[in-house]
């Protein structure tokens, strides 16, 4: 099954969740298609076919 990670097509297996993708949530923020998923829910929020997730995280300084 394909999908896009930050706008890169990306396979993945079908019932693939978030937690599949993003395994540690400490300064990661999740949004699936346009959505923010809160990381308590990766686990049971699943991927579909041409889902876009974005993920983004946090980086100290200015």
């Amino acid at each position: 099954m394909r999908i896009y990670v930050n706008g890169q097509p990306r396979s993945v297996e079908p019932g693939a969740t978030l937690r599949d993708l993003v395994p540690a949530s400490r300064g990661v923020a999740v949004a699936l298609n346009g959505v923010v998923v809160p990381s308590g829910s990766w686990e049971k929020t699943p991927v579909s076919e041409n889902d876009a997730v974005e993920v983004v995280t946090a980086h100290q300084g200015g």
